[in-house]
């Protein structure tokens, strides 16, 4: 696990020279990539979203597309399109935007329901399908979509089965004032990405993703993440609650949350830092709670407070 530790270091020390103050979500992000998830960044514009995407590409030397989602945006403007070929007299591929290894898409809720629709399969399966031709994502794959949480005119709200594709929703925030400062004052003379290099090769970034399995997970553990998801279910406020995909995605996350800081092992601290992002956004209120403009993020930290963590237990040596 310390290979993992280590990549994971190295990329967060190179992305904080361009994103200062924002740690824990690099870290939140380093973790969605670990296990092939996704990220929904929901944030008020120029709070670097859209560097934080960049500078991760650079440094593991991913390729990096960045699509504006607009009403008028086609789903072929996102997956690629089938063009005939004069010379050979056969149809080609011409690859869309989101094949490649990350992927900003930027107000995503701003696109029609059928155009946000051609993510589905991309996040999920990672594939796309053009004309009956099946075409693979390359390795690795991350989205990194954005909505604005404030401007609602004009917008399509993702619908769930969307919202369940991302692994995890995240907030950058605005920086403290003394953070500011340093932002203007590394900004003087350029801008710090122009000076950002590869830190790691991607074989190497794909191979950590790999290692990231080998986490091991007290069968207590993985109770306590059930529990915490069926208690979303049963809770008074929520018409819908995480789906399996939450369980296992909550799983997966802290078993890269543990590698990340050093351990073999995961711990319910790692469930409990990881449960708000992973499990929030999957959440549908009931109408009731809705007009008493119950939050999400509030039903989870009342589960997390009411669900009781799971006592320690000898692991046992064959």
């Amino acid at each position: 696990m310390g290979v993992i530790q280590q990549v994971g270091d190295t990329i967060t020390q190179n992305v904080e020279r361009v994103i200062i103050g924002k740690h824990n979500e690099i870290q939140m992000v380093l973790v969605a990539m670990l296990c092939q998830g996704h990220v929904l960044i929901e944030d008020v514009p120029g709070v670097g979203k859209t560097m934080l995407a960049k500078t991760i590409a650079k440094s593991i030397g991913s390729t990096f597309q960045r699509i504006q989602f607009t009403p008028d945006l086609l789903p072929s403007d996102v997956t690629g399109v089938s063009v005939f070929n004069q010379q050979n007299r056969q149809f080609e591929y011409r690859p869309g935007p989101i094949m490649a290894q990350i992927v900003l898409v930027d107000e995503v809720n701003r696109a029609t329901p059928k155009t946000q629709s051609a993510l589905l399969e991309c996040m999920e399966e990672r594939q796309v399908t053009v004309d009956e031709h099946t075409y693979r994502m390359p390795a690795p794959f991350l989205v990194l979509a954005t909505q604005n949480p404030i401007e609602y005119e004009g917008t399509f709200p993702l619908p769930e089965a969307q919202l369940d594709r991302f692994l995890m929703r995240i907030s950058l925030g605005h920086p403290k004032p003394a953070e500011e400062v340093q932002i203007l004052e590394a900004q003087t003379s350029g801008h710090p990405i122009e000076l950002i290099e590869q830190v790691i090769p991607v074989e190497r970034l794909i191979e950590a993703q790999q290692a990231v399995s080998q986490v091991y997970t007290d069968v207590l553990i993985k109770e306590y993440i059930v529990a915490l998801v069926n208690a979303t279910r049963e809770h008074r406020d929520v018409y819908l609650g995480a789906s399996p995909r939450g369980s296992l995605g909550l799983y997966h996350a802290s078993q890269a949350l543990a590698a990340l800081l050093g351990r073999d092992f995961v711990i319910p601290d790692d469930v409990k830092l990881l449960a708000e992002s992973v499990l929030a956004h999957r959440l549908i209120v009931s109408p009731s709670a809705r007009i008493k403009n119950v939050d999400t993020r509030a039903v989870v930290r009342e589960v997390l407070d009411q669900v009781p963590v799971p006592g320690t237990r000898r692991r046992t040596t064959k």
